[in-house]
């Protein structure tokens, strides 16, 4: 294996693990990074479905107890059943966007621009969310109805365009429709088990020649850091904002956007190779 591709799969690895689960978008780190490094063609897009599934895959340990509980009550208790449906229902929406729209999409706004803009107005929005009359109806995810849900679920739609930020959409969302900051942050996480496993088995189906037995070592580094670095960003975002507000995050968002908007507009990087 190529000494420099093992960097580039490490360095990925922390990225979609770190950016994942933040209100910060992991496609649009992941576009930008990518650029950087020179890192594209066939091998990046199958490589991508790899990182988010370790990314994923530490959600689902981290959580491995209250998914347990789940399973085992579903058949009998109300509030596991509640749970699940409510899951399904916010789920739902993205996958009939996401069958419709995710080729356009990624054939028109996967690249640095996009993400820069996308970065910037998710950034005023979370500001305005968070400066905004917080009124909580719903403190935990155990509380929530299917029409909390359904609307969670329309809010994830957002993050189809790259750079909005899938884990942003729905917690900033879900503080709008009433969440805590707990309660939005947790049910973001759940929520991103069935979207980003079904949007990997579906890629993974539809992409499956792209897949080669050579790439297996450099999958493996991705995966694995992805999984080391997502665990970190999860239980450190938790224990975030217990404490704080998405305010840090939001001007992240806005000055890491117009750096890029910057860089383009000054011709200091070209990012017309990403383009389209």
């Amino acid at each position: 294996m190529d000494y420099w591709i093992a960097v580039q799969a490490l360095i990925l690895g922390i990225v979609e693990g770190l950016t994942e689960f933040l209100p910060i978008s992991s496609t649009g780190h992941q576009i930008i990074v990518a650029d950087l490094l020179g890192f594209g063609g066939d091998r990046a897009m199958a490589f991508n479905i790899i990182i988010q599934l370790g990314a994923i895959l530490a959600v689902v340990w981290e959580y491995r107890r209250k998914i347990l509980d789940v399973v085992v009550g579903l058949p009998k208790q109300a509030e596991a059943q509640r749970f699940t449906v409510n899951l399904l229902i916010a789920f739902f929406p993205a996958v009939i966007l996401g069958v419709a729209f995710a080729d356009v999409i990624h054939a028109y706004l996967f690249n640095p621009i996009t993400v820069a803009v996308a970065l910037v107005v998710g950034g005023v929005i979370m500001l305005w969310a968070e400066r905004r009359v917080h009124l909580v109806a719903v403190e935990t995810v155990e509380q929530m109805t299917w029409k909390d849900a359904l609307k969670v679920g329309c809010a994830q739609c957002l993050a189809m365009i790259p750079g909005t930020s899938r884990s942003g959409a729905t917690i900033i969302g879900g503080l709008l429709f009433g969440l805590s900051r707990k309660a939005a942050t947790e049910f973001s996480f759940f929520l991103a088990m069935p979207t980003m496993v079904g949007a990997a088995v579906y890629s993974g189906y539809k992409y499956r020649e792209l897949f080669q037995p050579g790439d297996l070592p450099v999958f493996a580094i991705g995966f694995v850091t992805s999984f080391i670095f997502a665990m970190i960003a999860v239980r450190a975002l938790l224990k975030f904002i217990a404490n704080h507000s998405y305010v840090t995050f939001a001007w992240y968002r806005i000055l890491f956007g117009l750096l890029i908007l910057a860089t383009w507009q000054f011709s200091l990087i070209d990012w017309s190779s990403a383009q389209g």
